[in-house]
């Protein structure tokens, strides 16, 4: 910790003087979960790196966390929110009467009002994810809030199921866990609207026969889940868990609802495409538009039928379904300019095996100084245990040693390298190197010296 301050200066004045006028010091609570006096505060960023107030360059693993997957600053897409906003180049005229005027061609930001980007959007979703109709949100939380609406809506049930320690952004029906076989709100939840058992029914991951008696009760409209669980560190499925989740599901006439925003790590089409699943309703945010605020739900045709009959209804302005900027201009051209530039096979085909090759670093140092610790890998996606690996969110939530997180993060940071604040994940984006897979392999080893020094 001394180190960190003696070492951000700058930032460190930057923070005294945040905490004037915002709360805590930051633009958003989760901010004050980095490790150190204070948060970084940074200047720039681009590809895989960043630099920060006090001039230090650092290797990117948390992008964050998922919202820059595609790496920063991507031209593509700065050239397409350029475009969207003003098209043309600006020049100055003189007029017959000698007044200067300004002659561009403007596009605009937001008009309530669908652009052609959309349709190539929805296309390239499809062509993604496998499912036929898609509806846009500003962030994954309102997909899964106007998801968890519609499934509602459509089966008549008043209830949904999570999976226990699950994340779906600030939905209130998902912060919600089991406490023995009682559903509470989820610890650190703050102002709960109401008891989360009234709406919820929370199973745990890798449990079928839990899951099958949930929803034996005919209360459930939908199923929101994660493929593999990912707030709460990685948890893989079981082999054969997610087609019982599906035959499940089914057999109790429970939509299934597959948030694919951490899991898009796993390819193009996320676990989804991957894995073969079959989800009647899918949601995905955070990378999808370069950085900008913008998430997709998407959904079978028979789903789509009925959904089309309520959005002919009067009232679908007021259905708690929507938003004025949602599917804005904007955030249309950002997600076709990411989608058609980047995530894709041959980007994917480069930052698999760098996360293999992080996983292989990180195990032969933990191997090789006799710890019992772990490390699990999904798609570009990897991050190291402290134990065995946990089979469920409970078993996750259970293993955690935030003083043992913080001093591997603040090792790591004060050295050039950001992770994950909230669990030891790193991602990787198209920008990143094996030079960086390597400089992180030999922080983390002196990180694990400096643990076991007599």
């Amino acid at each position: 910790r001394d180190l960190f301050v003696s070492l951000h200066p700058r930032s460190g004045a930057l923070a005294s003087a945040a905490g004037q006028h915002l709360l805590s010091g930051v633009p958003m609570p989760w901010m004050t979960r980095w490790p150190g006096a204070h948060p970084v505060f940074f200047e720039q960023a681009e590809g895989a790196r960043f630099v920060d107030a006090d001039g230090i360059e650092y290797v990117d693993f948390c992008l964050g966390d998922t919202g820059a997957m595609t790496g920063h600053g991507l031209v593509g897409v700065a050239d397409a929110l350029r475009d969207r906003a003003v098209r043309g180049i600006t020049t100055m005229l003189p007029s017959d009467d000698a007044i200067w005027v300004r002659d561009r061609a403007v596009r605009g930001i937001t008009t309530m009002l669908p652009s052609d980007d959309a349709i190539w959007v929805a296309g390239e979703l499809t062509a993604r994810f496998g499912l036929p109709k898609w509806q846009f949100a500003m962030t994954a939380t309102d997909a899964n809030r106007f998801v968890l609406r519609f499934a509602r809506a459509l089966t008549g049930r008043p209830k949904v199921a999570v999976i226990d320690w699950c994340y779906h952004g600030t939905v209130d029906e998902t912060l919600a866990v089991l406490e023995g076989d009682r559903v509470v709100s989820r610890p650190g939840a703050v102002g709960p609207a109401f008891d989360p058992a009234l709406t919820t029914r929370v199973v745990p991951f890798n449990d079928v026969e839990a899951l099958d008696a949930a929803l034996s009760h005919g209360d459930v409209a939908c199923l929101l889940m994660e493929p593999a669980l990912t707030n709460i560190g990685i948890v893989l499925p079981e082999a054969g868990y997610m087609e019982a989740v599906r035959e499940v599901t089914r057999r109790h006439g429970v939509l299934l609802v597959i948030d694919e925003t951490h899991t898009i790590c796993a390819g193009p089409g996320g676990c989804t495409a991957a894995w073969g699943l079959e989800p009647d309703f899918f949601v995905i945010g955070k990378p999808i538009a370069g950085g900008m605020p913008a998430a997709v739900y998407g959904m079978t045709s028979e789903v789509a039928s009925h959904l089309e009959t309520l959005m002919a209804g009067h009232s679908v302005d007021v259905s708690g379904v929507g938003g004025t900027l949602t599917g804005n201009a904007l955030a249309m051209a950002a997600i076709r300019a990411t989608l058609s530039t980047t995530l894709r096979e041959e980007d994917f085909a480069r930052m698999l095996p760098l996360a293999t090759a992080w996983t292989d670093g990180v195990r032969d140092a933990y191997t090789a100084r006799g710890l019992p610790w772990h490390v699990q890998q999904l798609g570009c996606r990897a991050e190291y245990w402290f134990c065995p690996p946990p089979r469920n969110g409970a078993d996750a939530a259970a293993a955690g040693d935030p003083e043992l997180d913080s001093y591997m993060h603040l090792f790591a940071l004060n050295r050039g390298i950001l992770l994950t604040p909230f669990h030891n994940m790193a991602l990787f984006s198209p920008f990143h190197t094996m030079a960086d897979v390597d400089r992180h392999t030999e922080v983390f080893a002196a990180a694990l010296d400096s643990l076991l020094v007599p």
